[in-house]
C-alpha cells in the first residue's frame, strides 16, 4: 500500500501563505452586489448590466461608485455620494443576512479543511468591508487566522496591498503565498505583491493568472500539495 506519510511531513515543512478572496471565491455574493448595484443605478437613471457588473469584480465600493457615475456621465456633491453609498451597502445587507452555509461555493470546505490538515496558515484578502459579516453568516470565519478586508486597507485592487497585508499578517514572505482570485484586478494584484495567482472563473479573463480553474471542484488536493506546497 502507498504511504503518503512522508509526503505530508515534507508539506509540512513547506509552509505557504493561502489567501483567498470573498466574493466568487468563497461564496457567491456577486449577485447581491448586482441587484444592489442595479437598484442604486435605476435610480439616477443609469442603466447597469450584469456584464457592467462584472468590471466591478474586486473594486471598493467607493471605486464601483465613481465607475457607474462615469459610465452615465454624472457627477454628484460628496454629501449625495456618501448618501448613495450608505444606502447600496444597507441593500446589500440585507441581503446577505439571509446566507446560510448553502451559500458557500463548492468544494471550498474540503479544500479550507485540507489545508487545515496540513497546517498551512489561510487569510482572507478582500475589498469588502462586510467581510467578517459574511464568513460569520456562513460559518467559516474560525478557519482564518488573519482577515484582511476594506476596513484595513487604503488602496483598492489592483493595488496589491491587501494581499501584502495579509502576508505580513501569516507572517510569511509574499513570494511564499498562492491567492485564490475570480477577478481580473485581483489577479493583477497578485502578480504585483510577487504571489502566486490561482484564478476561479473564466480563463479568458483571467489569463494572467499562473493557474485557472472553474472552480474548486478541479482542484484536487493531490494538486494542491505537488503544485502549490511542495
Amino acid at each position: 500500500m502507498f504511504d503518503s506519510r512522508p509526503y505530508i511531513f515534507y508539506a509540512y515543512m513547506n509552509k505557504k501563505g493561502f489567501i483567498f478572496d470573498l466574493d466568487g471565491v468563497i461564496v457567491d455574493t456577486a449577485k447581491y452586489h448586482f441587484l444592489a448595484w442595479r437598484k442604486l443605478a435605476k435610480s439616477l437613471g443609469i442603466t447597469f448590466s450584469e456584464e457592467d457588473n462584472e468590471l466591478l469584480k474586486g473594486v471598493s465600493r467607493v471605486s464601483s461608485l465613481e465607475k457607474i457615475l462615469a459610465w452615465g456621465e454624472q457627477e454628484l456633491s460628496k454629501e449625495r455620494f456618501d448618501e448613495l453609498l450608505h444606502k447600496k451597502n444597507n441593500d446589500y445587507l440585507g441581503h446577505i443576512a439571509k446566507m446560510t452555509r448553502e451559500e458557500i461555493l463548492p468544494d471550498v470546505p474540503r479544500v479550507l479543511s485540507y489545508l487545515k490538515s496540513l497546517d498551512q496558515p489561510m487569510a482572507l484578502g478582500s475589498a469588502s468591508k462586510n467581510a467578517r459579516r459574511i464568513l460569520t453568516e456562513v460559518d467559516l470565519i474560525h478557519e482564518f487566522q488573519v482577515i484582511v478586508d476594506g476596513s484595513n486597507v487604503s488602496k483598492a485592487k489592483p493595488d496589491p496591498e491587501v494581499f501584502l497585508n495579509a502576508a505580513t499578517g501569516l507572517k510569511m514572505n509574499p513570494k511564499d503565498c498562492i491567492v485564490f482570485e475570480d477577478s481580473l484586478a485581483g489577479i493583477e494584484a497578485a502578480n504585483s505583491a510577487g504571489m502566486l495567482s490561482v484564478g476561479i472563473g473564466d480563463a479568458k479573463v483571467l489569463k494572467d493568472a499562473k493557474f485557472v480553474f472553474k472552480d474548486f471542484t478541479e482542484i484536487s488536493n493531490q494538486f494542491i500539495l505537488n503544485e502549490l506546497i511542495s
